[in-house]
């Protein structure tokens, strides 16, 4: 723990204590010659006190499953389409109620601030100054979106003709509020001031989800049909896979950066918001690697602009409005493309940031050396997403296999991973696509929202079950070289051994809990003897076989027939606050193949199980 957020713990701790004897007008009276003397200051202590469990949204957040938010008005239909079932909400017509319902729930699970994000490439908002998501579109026009399919992935003529339809009931609901004269972004900050969350705003930076058809994908801001304005270098391994989906807006171009800036001045001057976050994870590219320095400095000084606008919004508003980057974990590849993190949080530009990897969460995400590098003034919010890493599970029957398991529908999964994050000295936390497991719609798998009260804070986490993970390699899921390499999947020759870290939190002392490793091999190799030891100590073997993960995920109980795992238990004693070792020996004849590496924190009288 940094010693910045030990005072500041202390400091709370004490002043709770106090404020009986010393009276509100007198910490009135402090709180306001402490502002007055270091605005910026007085706001990242508010952020450390007030800002703790933040949510973020995508543009479509609250479309994606009205069935549930507005379940008087709308219900699924299946069907048969041209290619298949085709599952689709039917209804309506779509209200800014269902909005309001939404943020209610937030604040019911204990999300103290609400980061919605207002674009993609185009506002997906009805913007009065940028090119909107739904500009030019007339209900039923479904051509409109046949431009979009290929970069969807949906090419097979039938298969693009259900595409169609989905589209079509899906913005059907965004032309719903248009039609009733409702701004949902502007409805979002009503529901988050009617239900006391704060409401903050995201700009996603260089999104590209039209990247296979940039003349004519409708989500796609106009400035990227010309390639002059277009990265060219961001793709740079010949493995890549869909190389086109770096070739995003070049920000060494005026015109680009002009671009953003009114999209963001008026989400700031407009929209009754109260804080920022510029969004360069969705997707890390910015301008040509390698910036030089001359293109570092335009950089800098762009988001300085930025950082004035939203001072200027403060002083109107006559509150705090922190300004923040949601960014991938590796600074020095940042500065790569001409975002020097370090330089704005050490000057003071921006009041936090947020670390996370791209879909799937982050396990091994080096919260204490980020601080070390930017310095116990910037708040750092621990970025957790909705995928745990990519190895398949499935259930006791087999009818749902998932390459990736939603950790929003594991409460073990989710204490695990803040926990981890917490421990190495993250601030806060931010959840980041939280929803999309509803979204899925795959059949015992939902989104838990009452799992997210109190899992910012640590003491809480103390003491209950965990199901830590450890990241692995993914192509397609993975935002290469800006995000933390994975440890896993890893080939282990025969006599050989190797360590692997994970973070985690200690336990209280006494806790009718124990560790379980688990090592998941492929099912086809030879397994001789495993040794396993954790943190030093002695190696033990593991000999338990097992083809279940140490906990469920929702309806996901069981290992794909291709993989198999071993369990070994040692004292809950062993573990420490913060990095964590474990060291696997391959004591047999032949090469293993460690696919996976958990950590369960279970009760003891599920020994044996």
């Amino acid at each position: 723990m940094s010693s910045n957020r030990r005072s500041f713990l202390l400091s709370a701790a004490a002043g709770a204590a106090l404020t009986p004897l010393i009276g509100s007008s007198v910490a009135a009276a402090a709180s306001a010659r402490a502002a007055s003397a270091d605005p910026r200051a007085a706001s990242r202590e508010r952020l450390r006190s007030r800002h703790r469990n933040l949510f973020n949204g995508d543009t479509c957040t609250f479309f994606y499953n009205p069935e549930k938010w507005q379940p008087e008005d709308f219900a699924l239909k299946e069907g048969q389409g041209r290619s298949g079932r085709l599952r689709l909400a039917v209804g309506g017509p779509f209200q800014a109620k269902a909005i309001h319902r939404y943020v209610a729930l937030l604040a019911e699970s204990g999300v103290d601030t609400f980061v919605i994000n207002a674009n993609a490439s185009r506002a997906w908002y009805p913007s009065r100054k940028i090119p909107s998501i739904l500009d030019g579109y007339r209900r039923g026009d479904r051509e409109f979106f046949r431009g979009h399919a290929s970069s969807a992935g949906v090419t097979k003529p039938e298969d693009v003709e259900d595409f169609l339809d989905r589209f079509e009931a899906f913005f059907g609901l965004y032309q719903d509020l248009i039609d009733a004269g409702v701004d949902w972004l502007a409805e979002t900050a009503k529901a988050c001031r009617a239900s006391g969350v704060a409401p903050w705003v995201s700009i996603r930076m260089n999104d590209f989800h039209g990247w296979a058809n940039p003349a004519g994908s409708f989500f796609n801001h106009p400035l990227l049909a010309r390639p002059e304005l277009r990265l060219k270098r961001s793709a740079y391994s010949p493995t890549m896979r869909n190389p086109l989906y770096r070739e995003g807006l070049n920000f060494e171009h005026p015109e680009v950066r002009e671009a953003l800036f009114v999209q963001i001045r008026e989400v700031v001057e407009d929209y009754d918001f109260e804080g920022l976050e510029l969004d360069w994870l969705r997707n890390p590219m910015c301008c040509e690697p390698e910036a030089s320095a001359e293109t570092v400095a335009t950089m800098t000084a762009w988001i300085r602009e930025i950082r004035a606008l939203v001072d200027a919004r403060s002083r109107q508003t006559g509150r705090p409005y922190p300004f923040g980057l949601r960014i991938p974990g590796r600074l020095e590849t940042l500065r790569s493309i001409g975002l020097d993190v370090e330089a704005l949080c050490r000057e003071g530009v921006v009041d936090w940031i947020a670390v996370s990897g791209f879909w799937c969460t982050s396990w091994e995400m080096p919260h204490d050396e980020l601080r070390r590098r930017i310095g116990d003034e910037t708040v750092i919010y621990g970025g957790l997403e909705a995928g745990a890493n990519v190895m398949p599970t499935r259930s006791a029957d087999g009818a749902v296999v998932q390459q990736i398991r939603r950790i929003t529908s594991s409460r073990e999964m989710l204490r695990a991973n803040a926990a981890g994050k917490l421990a190495l000295g993250a601030d806060a936390l931010e959840w980041f696509n939280f929803y999309t497991t509803d979204q899925a719609q795959i059949p015992g798998l939902i989104s838990d929202y009452a799992a997210l009260r109190e899992l910012h804070r640590i003491e809480t986490l103390r003491g209950q079950p965990k199901h830590y993970v450890l990241s692995r390699a993914a192509n397609v899921l993975t935002h290469i070289p800006f995000e933390v390499p994975p440890q896993l999947p890893l080939a282990l020759p025969a006599a050989a051994y190797h360590p692997f870290r994970l973070p985690m939190c200690s336990e209280p002392p006494g806790a009718a809990l124990e560790v379980v490793i688990q090592v998941v091999l492929r099912a086809d190799e030879t397994v001789g003897a495993l040794p396993v030891s954790f943190n030093a100590s002695w190696p033990r073997l593991a000999t338990e076989r097992t083809d279940r993960p140490l906990f469920p995920c929702g309806s996901l109980t069981h290992h794909v027939t291709e993989h198999v795992a071993y369990n070994v238990r040692f004292p809950l004693a062993l573990i420490r606050e913060g990095w964590n070792e474990i060291v696997v020996e391959n004591g047999g004849p032949q090469t293993l193949t460690v696919v996976g590496l958990e950590v369960g924190i279970r009760p003891v009288e599920r020994a044996g199980v």
